[in-house]
């Protein structure tokens, strides 16, 4: 929408053909039907927070950055808030006055909208583009934008269109992948935690013995694994990744002996009640018998009988949870699509493709993504901008 209202606003004639029957279906439900559309900072700043080809993004972001887009919004009338971490929402905490705020603009600039039109096929003559043929028939054109997503929350459309496009036209693609994702574990145990969510973990993924991911924040167990904030980013770093583990530091405001100290103080005050009783302050309830069991320990035993062995046991079991992850949930549970068009192929300072003249990519159907935040948001509207400057 923002590519084509761009393009629009400069006097090109510009055609939307959008294969859902209203614009903006997955704008509704991202941030939980809040829309987090960018994060309040510089463009340094999101690109720190790129897991992927963060370099290629330098142009797109310095030339519509953050700042460019909550004042967009703001003009149009949209009200809006900055939360914890810069996260940028309507005021109103409605998706919907974003999506009616990008309908107005699209109409405004004269772009014409043509809904449940389906892109079949790219044509182009002498390396040059000609034109789309669709479901309704042929477009000609001298310019194509494609901004037709991933492959995540396919209900909305995103089915990989995209990349069946921009294939024809010769393009390479890096693999798809879900990103954004909750992680799936081996461990069964997760399922007597599911709905737990803890505020102030911290996590560490290795691989061979090697970190792959660490980060500190809020995140939560479902019924086969992880999710919440901190979880869905350290997904976008584990896609062929052999063997990950993931350990969880559940005091992570504690060292190991700043945390045996705490514990010896707890047994104290709970000297003669079984080990079973004694976790209350040290633990959320819904957590306790697991940790019991995986500590080895004798649910029935005294406090005060306690070894220190098995003390620091415990301690190192609460420094460092392990579950060995077994995979990312899928595309239908991802925020985004990692993987697309490969970046090689493509200006980065015009959006335009190396291989042939007039066509021109935008947002996730490249293969740049982003943390949790607003990023990747912020990614669609900068590149949609670019694309839209230079077709």
């Amino acid at each position: 929408m923002l590519a084509a209202s761009t393009a629009a606003a400069r006097g090109v004639k510009v055609v939307l053909a959008e294969k859902n029957g209203r614009l903006g279906k997955k704008l509704y439900i991202t941030g939980k039907g809040r829309c987090n559309l960018t994060n309040d900072s510089d463009p340094e700043v999101h690109i720190q927070n790129a897991a992927s080809n963060p370099s290629f993004l330098y142009s797109a972001l310095y030339a519509f950055g953050s700042d460019r887009t909550m004042s967009m919004f703001e003009e149009m009338g949209v009200k809006l808030k900055v939360e914890r971490g810069g996260r940028v929402f309507p005021a109103s905490d409605k998706s919907s006055d974003i999506v009616s705020a990008m309908e107005r603009l699209v109409r405004k600039s004269g772009a014409e909208v043509l809904l449940g039109l389906k892109a079949l096929r790219l044509l182009s003559s002498s390396g040059r583009i000609s034109g789309v043929r669709t479901s309704a028939g042929l477009i000609k054109a001298d310019s194509v934008i494609i901004a037709a997503g991933g492959m995540a929350y396919p209900l909305t459309g995103s089915n990989g269109d995209g990349y069946k496009l921009a294939r024809q036209a010769g393009h390479e693609m890096a693999e798809p992948y879900p990103a954004l994702a909750p992680l799936c574990v081996k461990e069964a145990w997760v399922g007597d935690l599911e709905g737990l969510s803890l505020k102030n973990a911290a996590i560490a993924i290795t691989s061979g013995g090697r970190k792959v991911y660490s980060d500190f924040g809020e995140m939560l167990f479902t019924d086969r694994g992880v999710s919440g904030p901190i979880i869905l980013s350290a997904s976008c770093f584990i896609h062929g990744v052999a063997n990950p583990s993931l350990a969880i530091d559940l005091k992570p405001a504690l060292d190991e002996l700043e945390l045996d100290k705490r514990i010896v103080r707890d047994f104290s005050s709970f000297s003669n009640r079984n080990y079973s009783n004694s976790l209350e302050m040290l633990l959320p309830r819904k957590m306790i018998p697991v940790i019991i069991e995986l500590s080895g320990i004798d649910p029935l035993k005294k406090v005060h009988e306690i070894t220190v062995k098995e003390r620091r046991r415990l301690v190192r079991l609460l420094k460092g949870l392990e579950l060995n992850v077994i995979g990312t949930g899928g595309f239908n549970e991802s925020i985004i699509t990692g993987g697309g068009v490969k970046v090689e192929g493509i200006n980065p300072s015009t959006m335009e493709s190396k291989i042939v003249q007039g066509l021109y990519f935008a947002g996730e159907v490249i293969d740049v993504n982003s943390l949790t935040g607003g990023y990747n948001l912020q990614v669609a509207f900068s590149t949609g901008y670019l694309a839209g400057m230079n077709c």
